[in-house]
């Protein structure tokens, strides 16, 4: 992902950033899905340029995992960067990308985090309210929380920790891989995201939903050149 230098953030910026978040965190749901999933998506945003974002969406049916669809929309960046309020950068393009899709999921994994975030509002917490969708996080960074490195084969786990809160789970997706953090967003509990991150891997680092996300975005690129 492109990420140049910027200068501090506005404290104004961040101070109303801050309470759209500490809103939008009293919105947010912790529940299984009602029923079983026949499609999940997968998405992921990165920027081209610092001037452009583009975000993928690809729709896979459950549980076999067949792409069905994939869209993408290119848009300018509107917010500035500051660290912990990415999602307001990204989710506005990626809202415009999911209206492309023809078949709506009944689930979507996001590339990033969901309340695995210092104020439990990370990108898939924040596109889950904006959708009312259930959605869950499967990062590949850690971004806050303490934890135990899981065991080294595919499919261990160990939880992650934020003051005592189990706020999502260290999940080994590989042998002897970076293990991925994964955490529900919005209609969605952690059992559940941990569930589906798991029946969505098929021997890479990332499930299929964000690793195809990811793939596509990197093919739509050379469209947009």
């Amino acid at each position: 992902m492109y990420r140049p230098y910027h200068p501090p953030a506005d404290p104004i910026v961040v101070r109303d950033l801050t309470l759209q978040q500490e809103e939008m965190r009293t919105r947010v749901r912790l529940e299984p899905l009602v029923a079983e999933p026949t499609f999940i998506a997968g998405c992921d945003s990165s920027f081209p340029t610092p001037e452009t974002i583009l975000s993928v969406f690809v729709l896979l049916r459950y549980p076999s995992l067949e792409l069905v669809e994939k869209v993408y929309n290119v848009g300018p960046v509107t917010v500035p960067y500051v660290p912990g309020f990415l999602a307001f950068r990204e989710a506005p393009n990626l809202l415009e990308a999911y209206k492309k899709l023809h078949q709506k999921p009944d689930v979507i994994m996001v590339d990033g985090h969901g309340i695995a975030h210092k104020r439990r509002m990370g990108i898939a917490a924040h596109l889950g309210v904006l959708l009312d969708m259930p959605t869950f996080g499967v990062a590949k960074s850690l971004l806050t929380g303490r934890y135990e490195e899981p065991a080294a084969t595919a499919g261990s786990l160990s939880p992650l920790l934020d003051k005592g809160e189990v706020i999502g789970e260290v999940l080994r997706t590989k042998d002897k891989v970076l293990p991925v953090f994964v955490s529900p967003g919005h209609r969605c509990d952690q059992a559940t995201a941990t569930r589906l991150a798991k029946a969505c891997t098929r021997g890479y680092k990332l499930p299929e939903p964000t690793r195809l996300a990811d793939h596509w975005a990197e093919q739509f690129k050379k469209e947009i050149r």
